[in-house]
């Protein structure tokens, strides 16, 4: 990382607790939830070396590959900010609100929905003591309840600006299109998403099918792929409200060319990339439960399989809406659109 990162990061995080600190008008927003835990821990009283001292360790050192690949990819990062972002708004604290805190560790980890986020949070709360020590034993909707990790935005500007200078902080992407065929079949397809196609999928059908029946009016349990995207492209969408989590963009959700990330994980390494963390956490005994590699195969395959009906006019504009996503986590076009 260098000096001159080191440097940056305090600016970001000075910045941002500037800029927290103009909406003092609002302090009980600020108030930690978690605030009879101190921010210290066992290795801010020097008994151990944090995850972000590990990283700048080997950042000063002869580097194994996989972490010259991290820092290629904080260096891409960097510079896809740099030329792409002009004008950003100051970060308000329920920006912060995907960022997940281990002050037991000093760890900072953005989720992003569709992207292994669920065992993330197993692993979290195994880390933290608040889950039995094998993640893959903690049930999916323990790991997903209110309150069971603190998020950063329910600290004040102060805890915000030392987490910020002090902790190491992650996220995990991925291929823009396969994430977003992987919302759209766990949440509107499939049985289990029941809620979401009555909370979504009626609305769709109502403003977007020209004569819904009365079944998918009340259950929105039908929606095609095709309507999925015409309600994301349609302006309406975007003036009721932000998209929902697991189909807003990355960096919509974790603001990369605002928040310095150390690591930036990806979906297609999984493997590598978490054992990578667990490493600089001084946990690489803890086994990440990633997916097995076929469920990966078969995501790639659903997303071309599912894009190749949608005509070249709507992929223009889905990549245009996705476009930082793929400019900012250096991923290419998928070869299966036809954006010429």
């Amino acid at each position: 990382m260098g000096r001159r990162c080191w440097r940056r990061r305090a600016l970001v995080a000075a910045c941002l607790g500037a800029a927290l600190l103009l909406l003092g008008a609002a302090p009980r927003a600020l108030r930690p939830a978690f605030e009879n835990r101190a921010v210290g821990s066992s290795w801010l009283g020097g008994k151990r070396r944090s995850p972000l001292q590990m990283l700048y360790d080997l950042d000063q050192g002869p580097r194994s590959a996989l972490a010259e690949v991290h820092r290629q990819r904080r260096d891409l990062l960097r510079r896809a900010c740099s030329r792409h972002t002009r004008r950003q708004h100051l970060l308000q604290p329920e920006d912060l609100r995907h960022v997940l805190v281990d002050d037991a560790h000093g760890l900072l980890y953005c989720y992003v929905p569709k992207v292994a986020c669920t065992n993330w949070k197993r692993v979290l709360l195994a880390l933290s003591g608040r889950g039995p020590g094998d993640p893959r034993a903690i049930p999916a909707h323990e790991a997903h309840a209110p309150g069971r990790l603190p998020s950063l935005a329910d600290f004040s500007p102060a805890e915000i600006n030392r987490r910020l200078r002090a902790y190491l902080a992650f996220l995990f992407v991925r291929e823009p299109f396969e994430r977003l065929a992987s919302a759209y079949r766990n949440k509107l397809q499939r049985p289990w998403g029941a809620t979401f196609q009555r909370r979504f999928g009626t609305g769709i059908v109502r403003r977007l099918r020209p004569r819904p029946g009365p079944d998918a009016l009340v259950r929105g349990h039908d929606v095609r792929f095709d309507e999925f995207l015409a309600y994301l492209l349609d302006p309406r969408t975007r003036r009721d409200g932000p998209f929902n989590e697991h189909w807003e963009r990355a960096h919509a959700l974790c603001h990369p060319c605002r928040l310095r990330y150390d690591v930036v994980g990806k979906f297609e390494t999984l493997a590598e990339d978490a054992a990578f963390v667990l490493s600089l956490v001084g946990a690489p005994g803890l086994r990440f439960p990633e997916p097995p590699s076929r469920a990966r195969a078969a995501g790639r395959d659903r997303a071309a399989r599912l894009f190749r009906d949608i005509s070249p006019f709507y992929q223009q504009r889905l990549y245009g809406l996705y476009r930082m996503d793929f400019l900012l986590f250096n991923y290419s076009a998928p070869s299966y659109l036809r954006l010429r």
